[in-house]
C-alpha cells in the first residue's frame, strides 16, 4: 500500500478551529512566558488549548523531550537519553500548576526504555509533588506501558493519580504499522486492566483512539469492546493529524457523523464517559470528562 496521500485529502471545513481567546487563556500565557515555563498544550499546537485553559486544565510532559520509541504517528524526538533525568522537573511542574491555578492537570511522559523502571520512580515523584503543592488538584497520568511491569505500575499507583490513561492509539490490525514494535495492542490492554487490579483505591482508567489511518468502523467498535472487556472507564476518539510528511499519511477524513456514531456506541457498551469528534485529543476537556464520569464537581477558586 502506498504511503502517499490522495490528491483530494484537503482538510475539510469541520477541522478548522477559532483562534485561542479568553481572559484566562491570555493571563496564563503571559504568566508562563514571564517565568519561561511551557506546556504540551502549546508545543503540540493543540486546537483545544483555550477550552482547557479557560477551565483551569493543562498538560505537561515529563521525563524529558526524547522518547526511546519511534511510533510513526508521533512528532516527539526519538533517541537514547542514556539515563538522563532532570531533578528539578517535579518542582517545576508543581510550580507551573500552582501558577496557573489548575484544578485538573494531565501529566504525560515519553517512553524511557533506557531506565530500569521506565521512569516510574521519577513520575511518582512528579505526581506526589504536584499533589502536595496544589491541595485538591486532580491528576490524570497519561503514561506509557512500562513494558508491562507490575512493579513499575505499583510505584506509580503509590502516588495515587486520580486517572491512569494509556492509549492503544489504533485498532489491532494497524498497530504494527502505527506504533513502535515494543508497544503491542494486547500489552496496552493488559496494562490498563492490571492498573485496576493493582490499585488499592478507586482509580479511573482511560484510553484513546485516532481515526483516519485505514481502519474500518466495525474494527473501531471491536477495539472499543476490547477496552471495555479490560475494564477501561473513559475513552476519547479523534482524527489523526499528520505532523510532518515523514509521518504516517492520512487515509481519509472521518466524518462528524461517524464520530457521533462511535461516541454513542461507546456509551452504549458501558464507558462512564466517552467523547468522539474530529478535533478530540487524548486530554480533550479532561476535567469535564472526569467530572462526568465521577458525578462530582472539582471545587476551588477559579483563576480571574
Amino acid at each position: 500500500m502506498s504511503d502517499q496521500e490522495p490528491l483530494h485529502i484537503a482538510k475539510p471545513a469541520w477541522l478548522k478551529t477559532p483562534i485561542p481567546s479568553g481572559e484566562t487563556y491570555f493571563n496564563i500565557k503571559r504568566d508562563l512566558r514571564d517565568r519561561k515555563l511551557y506546556t504540551v498544550c502549546e508545543e503540540a499546537k493543540c486546537p483545544n488549548i483555550a477550552q482547557c485553559w479557560n477551565t483551569n486544565t493543562a498538560t505537561f510532559m515529563v521525563l524529558g523531550d526524547t522518547c526511546t520509541r519511534g511510533c510513526r504517528f508521533c512528532n516527539v524526538k526519538t533517541g537514547n537519553p542514556n539515563g538522563w533525568l532532570d531533578p528539578k522537573e517535579p518542582a517545576q511542574v508543581a510550580e507551573s500548576a500552582r501558577l496557573m491555578k489548575l484544578k485538573y492537570v494531565v501529566i504525560t511522559m515519553v517512553d524511557r526504555d533506557d531506565l530500569a523502571d521506565g521512569g516510574a520512580a521519577h513520575v511518582k515523584q512528579v505526581v506526589q509533588t504536584v499533589h502536595e503543592t496544589n491541595p485538591g488538584i486532580k491528576i490524570e497520568l497519561l503514561a506509557g506501558d512500562f513494558r508491562g511491569s507490575d512493579e513499575a505500575l505499583m510505584k506509580i499507583l503509590s502516588a495515587t493519580p486520580e486517572v491512569y490513561a494509556h492509549n492503544i492509539e489504533t485498532i489491532e490490525r494497524l498497530t504494527p504499522r502505527v506504533r513502535d514494535a515494543r508497544a503491542g495492542y494486547r500489552q496496552s490492554l493488559s496494562v490498563l486492566k492490571r492498573t485496576k487490579e493493582l490499585a488499592t483505591y478507586n482509580i479511573l482508567t482511560k484510553s484513546a483512539l485516532m481515526l483516519g489511518l485505514g481502519e474500518e468502523i466495525p474494527e473501531v467498535e471491536a477495539a472499543l469492546r476490547d477496552l471495555r472487556e479490560h475494564d477501561v472507564d473513559l475513552v476519547t476518539i479523534g482524527q489523526y493529524m499528520r505532523p510532518t510528511k515523514k509521518h504516517l499519511s492520512i487515509k481519509r477524513w472521518v466524518t462528524p457523523e461517524e464520530f457521533e456514531h462511535l461516541g454513542q456506541y461507546a456509551k452504549s457498551i458501558g464507558f462512564k464517559a466517552a467523547v468522539s469528534g474530529p478535533l478530540v485529543r487524548s486530554s480533550f476537556r479532561a476535567r469535564e470528562f472526569y467530572e462526568e464520569a465521577t458525578g462530582s464537581h472539582i471545587v476551588g477558586k477559579d483563576r480571574v
